[in-house]
């Protein structure tokens, strides 16, 4: 798939199948996300992958709108960690942000569907995966085959015009 189709390919899926990720694909999904750009190349971010079903059903409950993870072949939560600067901070999770679509876009490529939710509950996440005490969990990602329909290009996507949402040099 090349990256336009990737983009356009690319959806919230809440719903899977049980068909597991080849090791292979998961690793270079993984490795699109490690590959992101970087602030100053701080690379504030860590990967959980998360594939046991037990786990996946607890980490599930981390929100409310998280539920649909527990359903996924797999779970990454992208982990960072606490800082007391409020700009490093938002640093940070610009950084992961854009890991996380990277993850997204590469797991369309490779006909995996991807869904992003995110963690309320940071102490049920912390003692799901073990995390120190000074890291959190800014995104989940729930990682599968899509159940409703295959990882392609959507010919007719709902989203505001172009010249509608662009505008140059000023409002």
């Amino acid at each position: 798939m090349d990256t336009w189709d990737a983009i356009t390919s690319r959806r919230q899926v809440r719903s899977f199948t049980d068909q597991p990720i080849p090791e292979g694909v998961l690793g270079r999904i993984l490795d699109g996300a490690r590959l992101s750009p970087s602030g100053s190349n701080r690379q504030p971010w860590d990967f959980v992958v998360v594939r046991d079903p037990e786990q996946k059903e607890r980490l599930s409950a981390v929100w409310r709108g998280a539920a649909f993870t527990a359903d996924a072949a797999c779970v990454v939560a992208m982990v960072q960690p606490i800082v007391d600067d409020e700009a490093r901070e938002l640093m940070n999770r610009f950084d992961v942000g854009q890991a996380a679509l990277q993850l997204a876009v590469v797991a369309a490529d490779e006909r995996v569907g991807s869904g992003l939710a995110a963690c309320r509950d940071q102490d049920l996440a912390r003692e799901v995966l073990g995390l120190p005490e000074d890291r959190f969990v800014a995104i989940l990602v729930a990682l599968g085959y899509p159940a409703d329909r295959p990882m392609e290009p959507i010919k007719s996507l709902d989203r505001r015009p172009l010249d509608e949402v662009v505008r140059f040099d000023r409002w």
